[in-house]
């Protein structure tokens, strides 16, 4: 499943991968060493162009390092997730509406969950 042999993996996962690699190591990273850390037959431009991505979906941070940059995540896993639901509702067109939706669809456990966040009776989970 290398990409030397024209097998793609779909671009989330690579995201994934990388995000997870990123949390792991608890600093920033270079694409090298990111490309290192994943232990996978993946080409260097194929890593940065991962992380570019990221940079410009907000999912990521840079700053300069040597010649190129270093990486870092925004934020853990639920708060990618929340940061997508934010983006998501940026989008659509009647928060009204979208939020009524999302939350009439929800089901009792998740219901009571945010129920109980709403009335400050339980810490989010982090």
């Amino acid at each position: 499943m290398s990409e030397q042999h024209g097998e793609r993996r779909p671009a989330g996962e690579l995201e994934a991968s990388v995000l997870g690699a990123l949390w792991a190591a608890d600093r920033p990273m270079t694409p090298g060493e990111v490309r290192e850390a994943l232990d996978a037959d993946l080409a260097r431009t194929t890593v940065t162009t991962i992380l570019t991505r990221l940079h410009d979906k907000g999912t990521v941070v840079r700053a300069r390092s040597g010649r190129g940059y270093a990486y870092a995540p925004v934020t853990d896993d639920s708060g990618l997730h929340a940061l997508r639901m934010h983006q998501e509702l940026d989008r659509g067109g009647d928060r009204n509406s979208v939020l009524a939706r999302f939350v009439s669809d929800l089901g009792e456990e998740d219901e009571a969950m945010l129920r109980s966040l709403l009335e400050g009776d339980e810490e989010p989970r982090t």
